[in-house]
């Protein structure tokens, strides 16, 4: 035996969804129902546990013995819930497993099994009873009961039966995506995240108990007083309210989204009723405080909790997603004294809170990064990169004057202005105002983005009008005249591959080529990222823009959600290419850790936060960032940190 394919069927009285695997295992109940394996692709074998067969010898032994490599598909789930099932104090080494869904994932394809069966148009997908059987033996019934083979022997037999598919359309897939074999570091380097998830970050619990509450209480608070002045039933209806406005002012409300609420405040000035209630409901919607309940679901037993990262979980570029509290997208925080509101908080007197803060839920969302701590006996050091999609795409493109600020320190924000302006601009000195343009510049236009890309990055908030606006646009072009060749020069490279079937080298290690009808590009770290079924098709133009080609893929639409026809080109191409590298980078960094000890407990982005012992300084981690790497030497790579007991934004 040399690959063992895994699928289980459990059960537990914890919501998986809402709590992750970690949690939901330590459900006194929790128990595998059904285990099917293929040993070295041979035909499935489903072993019945809930009604008392065993799995055999061989395979028993094979879960821990290091030269049988386990696969499944989200491996995490079948390795957390068998080290569980076995009685092992730590989970199965991550090591020995390899994930079908990463592998998917590595060659764009969607992360659910039945979707990628689907896409891979597999003759046997999943089986679509699966749903309803789940519902009806893995998860307790409304009446809190549990049922049991015995309860359904029919259903049972095709519970079975949906088992053993799952372990078929696993291996299906596997022999599809196994073609496209990953360098040996980004393995290793899921090896390493699943020890990070298996880690886990200590929670602050009476800080996250009493803020759920305090956040539970205001709104409860805003939502009387809204009914008080309103006469609304319930004030956070969308129909009522609009209803309510348009009684009170004449005005017709079409929607209530973010964007037309900022108008809309504007427009309620001479009725400040409605412009008050309107403000209490953009309070009592504000979702980022919902993340104290999140964490409070999925804490385990030992204060930490686990399982916050997912490898490979962003399209095509390959970086992580978040997962349960969603750490990628956590409030920044500004309060000058973090020590005393977290004090308040913890004190759980809601009425003292509000008589030393008077928006409630503000506060709260400055403190949810702080809502991490570092365990006892230790301390955290956060270190991150500085602006690295910025360092990425010079060092692409051969933007020298780029580098050289980095190399020596500058701000990147003032050299821009001062190229873009020619004139000398310093951050608290000569011309300062002209800082921000040059920094809303590099945050939004680097990747052929135009008027509307800096509209997105906030241009109106800087009062910028739309003739300031596209006089930045080819300032910025003209001052990065190699950046803008790129995008250009990588949109041909893609459609001469797609065209030809050949390969075409591009700049610094960078080829794009097709295999396996996708458009691959292959990056300086020798990974490879794909876009599956691409193409290229004649778009008919009118007006000003002529016939032209467009380049086509399938994927998920991030606006519908759904799987289908995406298209992209040179500057989008050129953001997944950078982002990737920027994965790779802060991906060594993650190894360089590991080797030297240093625990990662979660990462956001381009950043880090090691739970540190008293012998472990923050130079050791500083000391990752800037030691250069192998296959991208020149480019200038630093980072900057600092030591907190508890996660900040600093």
């Amino acid at each position: 035996m040399t690959e063992l394919g895994i699928d289980i069927e459990t059960y537990s009285s914890n919501d998986l969804a809402d709590c992750g695997v970690y949690k939901y295992v330590e459900a006194p109940d929790f128990t595998i129902l059904l285990f099917a394996y293929s040993v070295d692709g041979d035909p499935v074998v489903c072993v019945d546990l809930a009604q008392g067969e065993e799995l055999p010898a061989d395979v028993m032994a094979a879960l821990t013995d290091p030269s049988v490599t386990k696969t499944a598909f989200n491996a995490a789930f079948e390795r957390i819930c068998i080290s569980k099932w076995m009685g092992l104090s730590e989970p199965l080494p991550a090591s020995q497993w390899k994930c079908t869904m990463v592998r998917a994932a590595r060659m764009g394809l969607p992360l659910s099994l039945g979707q990628c069966g689907e896409v891979l148009k597999l003759a046997d997908g999943k089986m679509k009873e699966g749903k309803i059987l789940i519902r009806y033996f893995s998860i307790p019934g409304k009446n809190g009961k549990r049922h049991l083979p015995s309860d359904a022997p029919d259903r049972w037999e095709v519970f079975k039966q949906y088992n053993i598919r799952d372990v078929e359309v696993e291996q299906a897939i596997l022999k599809k995506v196994r073609r496209l074999e990953a360098p040996a570091f980004d393995d290793e380097l899921y090896v390493a995240d699943q020890e990070i998830n298996d880690r886990g970050v200590m929670i602050d619990l009476p800080l996250v108990e009493a803020a759920a509450r305090f956040d539970d209480e205001f709104k409860a608070e805003l939502l009387k007083e809204a009914q008080t002045i309103s006469g609304l039933e319930n004030p956070n209806s969308p129909a009522q309210l609009k209803a309510y406005i348009s009684k009170v002012t004449g005005m017709t409300v079409a929607s209530l989204n973010k964007k037309n609420l900022d108008e809309l405040d504007g427009q309620l000035k001479y009725w400040p009723k409605a412009q008050k209630i309107l403000a209490l409901r953009r309070e009592m919607g504000k979702t980022s405080n919902k993340k104290y309940a999140a964490m409070l679901k999925c804490v385990c037993n030992d204060g930490r909790i686990h399982g916050l990262l997912q490898f490979c979980g962003a399209a095509r570029t390959g970086r992580w997603a978040g997962r349960l509290v969603q750490v990628q997208n956590l409030p920044q925080n500004h309060l000058e004294s973090l020590d005393d509101a977290r004090y308040l908080v913890r004190q759980g007197d809601l009425t003292e809170f509000e008589m030393n803060y008077a928006n409630v839920t503000y506060v709260l969302s400055e403190l949810i990064r702080t809502a991490f701590i570092a365990a006892p006996g230790h301390t955290f050091h956060v270190c991150d990169f500085s602006a690295i999609e910025c360092r990425v795409i010079a060092w692409l493109a051969g933007e020298q004057w780029i580098l050289d600020v980095f190399r020596q320190g500058g701000d990147i924000y003032c050299a821009t202005a001062s190229q873009m302006f020619n004139k000398p601009v310093e951050k608290h000195g000569q011309n300062a105002e002209l800082r921000q343009k040059g920094k809303i510049a590099t945050l939004a236009l680097g990747y052929g983005g135009g008027v509307s890309a800096l509209e997105a990055m906030g241009g109106k908030r800087l009062g910028l009008t739309e003739s300031e606006e596209k006089e930045i646009v080819n300032l910025w072009r003209n001052s990065n005249p190699k950046i803008v060749k790129m995008w250009a020069t990588i949109e041909k490279a893609a459609i001469t591959a797609l065209k030809t079937g050949k390969t075409v080298p591009v700049h610094r290690g960078i080829e794009i080529g097709k295999r396996w009808g996708m458009l691959t590009i292959t990056l300086p770290s020798g990974r490879v990222i794909c876009y599956p079924r691409a193409s290229v098709c004649i778009e008919y133009g009118d007006g000003w823009r002529g016939d032209h080609e467009i380049i086509e893929y399938e994927g998920l639409n991030q606006t519908t959600k759904k799987w289908g026809s995406v298209r992209t080109y040179g500057g989008k191409l050129t953001e997944n290419i950078v982002q990737a590298i920027a994965r790779d980078i802060l991906g060594i960094v993650i190894l360089r850790a590991r080797k030297a000890g240093l625990n990662i407990v979660f990462h956001i982005h381009d950043e880090i936060v090691v739970e540190a012992t008293p012998d472990q300084a923050l130079a050791d981690v500083e000391a990752l960032f800037s030691t250069p790497i192998e296959w991208c030497k020149d480019l200038p790579l630093k980072g900057a940190g600092y030591t907190t007991p508890y996660y900040l934004k600093d």
